[in-house]
């Protein structure tokens, strides 16, 4: 038997994803953006979380997924990426399950559209669930991750 792990479940779509709940600092309704010029299209803006300004992300844009309308069950997922807070906004949060590292499968080249390399694993939930793993370090790379500090400010 594995590690056990404790992971925030989110959707995009249909496809469920998870996030180590250590790496996740907090979730939220979706708030007010406030846009930013020049930057990568699927950086929405930012956020003044209790008087924190927080970069945001809309990961459908960044998984080349389609973007859609926020509704009632639209979050942002604030996570510690690299030291720094990045909120992403996904479909909807409400889960945190118990995982046992040893369901965990290397990922496919490409799981439900999304590149491998954004991809820590698959974990086999049961038979007919499957969570994607994300890997947060390659969701920004290193070049985002210093252009995304800028907005910090």
């Amino acid at each position: 038997m594995g590690q056990e792990l404790k992971v925030i479940v989110f959707k995009l779509g249909s496809e469920e994803y998870g996030i180590d709940v250590d790496k996740v600092e907090t979730i939220e309704r979706m708030l007010p953006i406030t846009r930013v010029p020049k930057t990568y299209s699927f950086v929405k803006g930012v956020v003044n979380l209790r008087g924190v300004v927080i970069p945001v992300i809309d990961l459908r844009g960044r998984f080349g997924l389609p973007e859609t309308e926020a509704t009632d069950q639209t979050r942002i997922v604030i996570v510690n990426v690299e030291e720094m807070q990045v909120g992403f906004i996904v479909d909807s949060a409400n889960d945190v399950i118990d995982l046992d590292t040893d369901v965990i499968d290397t990922p496919p080249e490409v799981v439900g559209g999304v590149k491998a390399k954004y991809l820590d694993g698959v974990a086999r939930i049961s038979d007919d669930r499957l969570l994607i793993m994300l890997n947060l370090s390659e969701v920004l790379n290193k070049s985002e991750i210093i252009q995304l500090e800028g907005l910090e400010a």
